[in-house]
């Protein structure tokens, strides 16, 4: 029997929050039309790669994109979010899908060095794979929007690998836990229990004016990080006067909203679109009653 794409998808919704099922993602998810790059290191450590996608047969140099995965900082593995880098390379960016370092391996802030360290090697790199070495964009789901934020918000990750704010382009968050207290998340506790301030893990601390410009995309009904971490990120950012928006989508939880950056899931929320839209031209979108409250 003939399994409709609605009830394939809402399969790989199940299995997704199971923590299982991407690889299913990946084999239903769009593949042509991209030239990819696995398996560069831009560090030491075995997890200290990335893979690289473009499109095929484009000329000049294209915006960079870092993509970040989710996984509580605890597991993941950048082939895993192929979908999403192929998704981003046919809309006309260079996109590094990378891994770093998670528990037990690493507590915080590493996983941040790694992200930091992984920028580094696309100012140094990028253009040899076709890509811009300035400018460079961030995004990020979950944990990987956490680290992608505390990249962009404190300066000190990137100022640790020579470089200043300065190098990044506008970044996109996918439902990260900005303003979250760790010690109140009882299965990420040991990853943060020894920070003498864990408002030195909150991205929203270190919200200023040089931040760069900020999309905040979260699903309405996600209870895995509630929507209000992206409101109130959002909000502290327009307080010193950086354009940011939280986009909030009805219906959509945690897995279903990085789900929507591939076919044939991008029926569930316009996120491609909205990000696209956003690191391309800077334009925010249309904004609701419901993102402004």
């Amino acid at each position: 029997m003939k399994i409709g794409v609605a009830a394939l998808a809402m399969l790989i919704v199940a299995l997704v929050q199971g923590c299982s099922g991407l690889d299913m993602v990946n084999a239903v998810a769009p593949d042509g039309g991209v030239v990819e790059t696995p398996g560069i290191a831009y560090g030491a450590h075995r997890r200290q790669t990335l893979d690289l996608y473009k499109p095929a047969n484009v000329s000049g140099r294209l915006p960079t994109v870092l993509f970040l995965y989710g996984g509580s900082w605890k597991r993941g593995h950048k082939e895993d979010y192929a979908f999403a880098g192929r998704a981003l390379a046919r809309a006309g960016f260079l996109v590094a899908v990378a891994d770093y370092r998670v528990y037990p391996e690493t507590i915080f802030p590493g996983f941040v060095e790694d992200g930091a360290k992984a920028v580094r090697w696309l100012t140094e790199h990028a253009d040899e794979h076709g890509g811009k070495t300035t400018g460079i964009h961030l995004m990020g789901h979950s944990a990987g929007a956490h680290i992608a934020a505390m990249i962009a918000l404190d300066a000190a990750y990137l100022k640790a690998e020579g470089l200043s704010q300065d190098v990044l382009g506008r970044w996109v968050g996918l439902a990260g836990p900005y303003a979250f207290y760790p010690s109140k998340i009882d299965y990420v506790g040991a990853i943060f229990q020894h920070l003498d301030d864990e408002n030195t893990a909150r991205p929203i601390t270190f919200v200023n004016a040089k931040s760069p410009p900020a999309l905040l995309l979260h699903g309405a009904d996600d209870t895995t990080v509630m929507p209000r971490n992206s409101r109130a990120l959002a909000s502290a950012l327009n307080t010193v006067g950086v354009p940011a928006v939280a986009r909030f989508y009805d219906g959509i939880g945690h897995a279903r909203l990085v789900l929507s950056l591939s076919d044939p899931f991008t029926g569930f929320a316009p996120v491609l679109f909205d990000s696209v839209r956003f690191l391309k031209t800077g334009a925010f979108p249309e904004t609701r009653t419901a993102d402004r409250s």
